[in-house]
């Protein structure tokens, strides 16, 4: 069995836990990462990409936003498109901020490569990963990488290996409160060879359901569409899609939408899901392993990196100071972030997806629609979710 020893155990090597591992490499803290798919998968795989202010600023700060700022598209607003009318936001204007897209699987290539460069230590590919004693003082890492077992040991460790994974479920069922709801729609997304039809984001509402135009590259749009979270896509050949887009995506002065070659394709439910407390012992969840939040705030990997941000700073304070206030109050920290993520984020989704079978509510998200867009209050709150609260 191969052991190692080290200072803070990482399990996940998506956004969190390589954030977290650059944050604590600048402090002089000594970190392993262990992640059990291949670095190719985690540098392909196509998610959001939408960062708020504060995330482009932190990755700045941490010397990997070099090809963040010359490649990300930054947005200084986003359009609410209804009734076949479009009104813009301008997040600029209501807050001083913007977003960026930046697709996440490139924020974690740029990542990868800034561990590799370090020379700090980040394996893939693991496999019946464990995480064991993390109510002593010592706790470890088991697992098992090309036949051989291996173990790390450290003072502490870090839960970012998502909504699957194997840390939260770590924790006994007794020590944790779940909150959860799931909705009863989904998302059809498509990734297309087309150049994007608007220069910022569409949030379309609709009598057919939601739609969003969005876009990860000059050359790339992404799409999607509101559908049942078990729709059979064996029921949506890519003429049916282009067409449903064209319907609910429809404006006026003659936008017309793009078309081009579907290369993605896949229906994603939608959830809202806080585990409380976000640590237990001396293993500190973060990321989708302690939240979920549905895709329509753009939230997810934003909430991600400021959880480390937190935790980083923690442990900072922890081996400097030999002070354990930050890192008792960890949870607390981030929950109330987390709390607001999830508002604004159920907010979006109940204001702009359609009401099955309620023609209150669908005249009830009209006319909120309507006070946001005639209203700077209400655009404004809507911009200062949106570009993001500041971090703690």
């Amino acid at each position: 069995m191969s052991q190692t020893r080290t200072q803070v155990g990482i399990v996940g090597a998506g956004p969190a836990g390589l954030v977290l591992a650059h944050l604590l490499h600048l402090q002089g803290i000594e970190s392993v990462v262990l992640e059990n798919r291949s670095r190719q998968h985690c540098e392909e795989r196509i998610r959001a990409g939408v960062l708020e202010w504060g995330t482009v600023d932190l990755l700045v700060q941490m010397g990997v936003g070099e090809r963040l700022k010359r490649e990300g598209l930054v947005h200084h607003g986003i359009e609410l498109r209804f009734g076949g009318k479009g009104h813009r936001v301008d997040f600029e204007e209501l807050t001083g901020r913007a977003i960026t897209v930046y697709g996440q699987h490139e924020v974690v290539k740029d990542l990868i490569a800034a561990r590799l460069q370090a020379a700090e230590p980040i394996l893939f590919e693991v496999e019946e990963v464990r995480v064991e004693d993390f109510r002593s003082s010592a706790p470890k890492i088991v697992y098992s990488k090309d036949g051989e077992r291996g173990e790390v040991r450290c003072d502490f460790i870090a839960g970012c290996d998502g909504f699957h994974g194997v840390c939260r479920p770590s924790i006994p069922a007794e020590a944790v409160t779940v909150y959860e709801r799931v909705y009863p729609y989904g998302w059809l997304g498509i990734l297309a060879e087309a150049p994007p039809s608007s220069e910022e984001l569409i949030y379309a509402y609709h009598d057919r359901g939601f739609a969003l135009h969005s876009m990860r590259s000059p050359h790339i749009t992404r799409l999607y569409l509101q559908c049942s979270p078990d729709e059979d896509l064996t029921q949506w050949p890519d003429e049916r899609i282009w067409k449903e887009l064209h319907i609910r995506l429809a404006g006026e002065g003659g936008w017309k939408l793009a078309e081009g070659p579907i290369l993605q394709k896949g229906v994603t439910g939608m959830r809202s899901f806080v585990a409380e407390p976000m640590q237990y012992g001396r293993l500190f969840l973060a990321g989708d392993a302690a939240h979920i939040v549905p895709p329509t705030g753009a939230k997810g990997m934003n909430l991600a990196v400021a959880d480390v941000r937190v935790l980083a700073r923690a442990l900072s304070e922890f081996y400097s100071a030999g002070r354990v206030g930050l890192l008792d109050r960890y949870s607390a920290t981030c929950l109330r972030r987390v709390w607001r993520g999830q508002r604004f984020s159920w907010w979006m989704t109940s204001l702009l997806h359609r009401q099955e079978g309620n023609p209150f509510d669908q005249r009830r998200q009209l006319a909120e629609l309507d006070y946001i867009t005639s209203s700077r209050a209400a655009s404004q709150s809507l911009a200062e979710n949106y570009v993001g609260l500041a971090m703690e």
